[in-house]
């Protein structure tokens, strides 16, 4: 709901208390970006699906990929150690910045086997191909 102006001569005893909070937590959540969550695409093709996650400063180290019960999972840990020394050698500014990433992805009719990943430049791209279509899928049932 967009924000809605109200006349500057209003009186404040004419104001809903819920106008007064409604985006109160949007308003101090939104500040802080949200880095926990891995921004990704998802292709379907002809052949094979392709997802592109976004890991940007995250080593290939650090990723780990699993395919469980038609469950993609995507994991990464980024540690960030930032220091400064003066001249002595003692920390005068220390800053450390910890993440843990997660994101998963359900699948059907995918050849396990087949998956591959590769990471270039903070692009984590995995290729699941599908495996073939059954072309007789369906059972004929008999009635008695």
């Amino acid at each position: 709901m967009a924000f809605e102006k109200k006349p500057f001569n209003n009186s404040i005893f004419d104001v809903n208390p819920s106008d007064l909070f409604k985006d109160f937590g949007k308003q101090i959540f939104d500040q802080f970006p949200n880095q926990t969550q891995i921004k990704s695409d998802v292709t379907e093709l002809e052949d094979y699906y392709l997802i592109e996650a976004e890991l940007p400063g995250i080593k290939k180290e650090n990723i780990s990929l699993a395919f469980d019960k038609n469950i993609l999972t995507i994991e990464a840990k980024q540690a960030q150690l930032n220091t400064e020394e003066d001249s002595a050698g003692k920390i005068i500014h220390q800053e450390r910045s910890y993440s843990d990433l997660k994101r998963q992805f359900n699948f059907d009719n995918v050849n396990e086997q087949g998956i591959t990943a590769a990471h270039d430049n903070g692009i984590l791209r995995v290729t699941l191909p599908k495996l073939p279509a059954e072309e007789n899928k369906a059972t004929r049932i008999e009635i008695n």
